[in-house]
């Protein structure tokens, strides 16, 4: 049965205080000298009078298992609001602080661990502005729209290949006075406009879209709560004319003009159905190569990549070449892992996965940790309208978790995958009976029969 929402949102910046190293690019000490834009953590709370949800996004490039564990906890302590109900996604920015000490990269002796001391920093900031959105809870209406944000990215491996632009927009505003409480996306791109040349804090392209959305439209007092879809083999890299934050700003125009469009289209009501669940799967592990055979393999990415060099290949192509040695590269290190049987408490640190689903009125949001292929949630899409998926949340499966054609293909994120291609259908096949949890009203009736 549909009832009254209300709704409060609220910000708090989580930009590092002191310098830091700048994590997403192997082999490049890229220590921060400054702040282009801040890195927010952007909450959104949501009632019905009976069920409470809370979305929160961070612009850091991983949330780990254990840190979302320690914020849901306190914000269970302090609200009530059960911790399946508590949804914490990264924005996976390439540009601000390690989160997460990711095994794939211990033998890169530039990459530090994780700087305690701003994840204490960075869990009181997310603990900040949720209770803050809690607090400024009032009567509201919901507005529903679809975007498409073609233009700021495509399939990094193949231009033309699986994608994903259709982008959901949810807009909150107050039933007292119109007013802009907070809007949330889901936007399946890698923010990686900004490389390693870049030595400034930045939230990359959806800070942007945050702050011209701001500026034009929403107002500057509403957050924009910025989520990353399934965008695993999906970058701008194809469509990019730099590595700058002229750039950033152009592709973050880009969104934010087809995210202005889709305002234009919406309609607002003021009862919805609210409601969460939360299922928790192990996966299967990727067998790891031998040493031998990723020495091996790791000579024959170099040789590759200085054939296509001598060729005078387009950037692009060269880019991806040299990220194959990066991959390469990772396989070798965690094929070492595995034979000093240092693997078992990385994985015990990310298992059992989480699945999460958040409804909205018609629309569902499924949590997924981690960073997946595109082509995973198209997928879940296919066979259930009206949904849409969120990675990176409520943790990180230290790795990707890539497509079986990626593994063929000898693909680089396939290099530091922990687990193995079929970890994808089952997240899609527990993903299905959460969403039929829902009961008759599951958007996923009648439909999968259509298309079984």
């Amino acid at each position: 049965m549909q009832k009254t929402i209300s709704a409060g949102a609220a910000a708090t910046d989580i930009t590092p205080p002191t310098p830091q190293f700048l994590y997403g690019y192997p082999h490049v000490e890229r220590i921060s000298t400054g702040v282009h834009d801040p890195l927010l953590s952007s909450a959104l709370f949501l009632s019905d009078g009976q069920n409470r949800v809370l979305l929160i996004a961070n612009d850091v490039i991983f949330i780990s298992k254990a840190l979302a564990q320690r914020v849901r906890s306190r914000i269970r302590e302090k609200t009530g609001i059960p911790e399946t109900s508590i949804l914490i996604a990264a924005t996976h920015t390439h540009s601000g602080p390690v989160t997460v000490d990711y095994i794939s990269n211990a033998s890169d002796p530039l990459v530090p661990p994780a700087d305690r001391d701003y994840l204490d920093f960075l869990q009181d900031r997310i603990v900040e502005a949720a209770l803050n959105a809690v607090k400024n809870e009032q009567p509201a209406q919901i507005g529903l729209a679809l975007a498409d944000s073609s233009g700021i990215g495509t399939n990094r491996h193949h231009p033309g290949g699986p994608a994903d632009p259709q982008t959901p927009v949810l807009l909150l505003r107050s039933k007292r006075n119109g007013q802009n409480l907070a809007c949330l996306l889901v936007c399946s791109m890698h923010p990686t406009v900004l490389h390693e040349d870049s030595t400034l804090i930045s939230a990359d392209f959806p800070g942007q879209t945050r702050k011209i959305l701001q500026k034009q439209v929403l107002g500057a007092d509403c957050p924009l709560l910025h989520f990353t879809g399934p965008a695993g083999n999906q970058s701008p890299r194809h469509v990019i004319r730099g590595t700058t934050f002229a750039e950033a700003e152009r592709l973050g125009g880009i969104l934010a003009a087809a995210v202005t469009r889709s305002l234009d289209q919406m309609a607002f009501f003021a009862q919805a159905v609210l409601a969460s669940r939360s299922h928790a799967i192990d996966l299967p592990r990727r067998p790891i190569p031998t040493l031998e055979s990723a020495h091996k393999a790791l000579q024959q990415s170099i040789q590759v990549f200085k054939r296509i060099q001598e060729q005078k290949a387009s950037p692009q192509e060269i880019r991806t070449a040299e990220c194959d040695i990066f991959g390469a590269e990772e396989t070798l290190t965690l094929a070492r892992a595995a034979e000093e049987n240092r693997l078992e408490a990385i994985y015990q640190s990310c298992l059992p996965a989480e699945i999460q689903l958040v409804q909205i009125g018609p629309w569902n949001f499924i949590a997924w940790p981690g960073e997946f292929f595109v082509e995973y949630a198209l997928a879940v899409k296919k066979q259930c309208k009206n949904t849409f998926v969120i990675s990176l949340a409520n943790g990180e499966l230290q790795g990707y978790i890539v497509t079986p054609e990626a593994v063929e293909n000898g693909y680089y994120e396939a290099g530091n995958a922990l687990f193995a291609p079929q970890s994808g259908q089952l997240f899609i096949a527990e993903t299905m009976h959460l969403l039929n949890t829902i009961g008759d009203k599951s958007p996923c009736r009648g439909q999968r029969e259509q298309t079984d």
